[in-house]
């Protein structure tokens, strides 16, 4: 799963975050041209909004904590602080936007994803998850239950 998702996160979010090199580029600017590293400008990171989305972010990249919590009041039905399946696909079906098939595939991959790598083993998307992605300590989370994982395993 991750071979492509780091071409795929990077390569579009690089791109989007990063206009302003683009631009130069594009205007023949003295510019190096974009990395292959696929970095994301977190400066810019705003310019990576894309329709389709929870609106949870504002257009200048501040966090919205009203449109966190719609979130959940609205598509938690079998538990306030958490989603299933069924409420991420009702999410991301009331959040679409017809006209941006780009933004669509990609609020579905960025979600689907996230349900895939965090549910509990009960199917349940955590809200105190979401809430980490939103403020990138999930990655941080994520790493350490890994290292315990493995941690784990060379003790049997």
């Amino acid at each position: 799963m991750a071979s492509w998702l780091v071409p795929a996160a990077h390569g579009t979010h690089g791109w989007s975050t990063g206009a302003d090199r683009l631009e130069s580029l594009l205007l023949q600017a003295n510019v190096k041209p974009p990395a292959f590293k696929f970095p994301i400008y977190v400066k810019t990171i705003q310019q990576g909004k894309h329709g389709s989305d929870t609106d949870v972010y504002d257009t200048n990249g501040r966090f919205v904590p009203e449109k966190f919590e719609e979130i959940f009041k609205k598509h938690a039905h079998t538990r306030p602080d958490a989603l299933t399946s069924k409420e991420l696909g009702e999410m991301l079906k009331a959040n679409r936007d017809p006209k941006d098939f780009k933004g669509r595939v990609g609020a579905f991959g960025e979600w689907r994803l996230l349900y895939a790598l965090c549910k509990d083993k009960e199917g349940f998307l955590h809200k105190e998850t979401v809430k980490a992605v939103y403020d990138g300590s999930v990655f941080e989370k994520l790493e350490q239950e890994k290292k315990e994982s493995k941690e784990f395993a060379k003790k049997k």
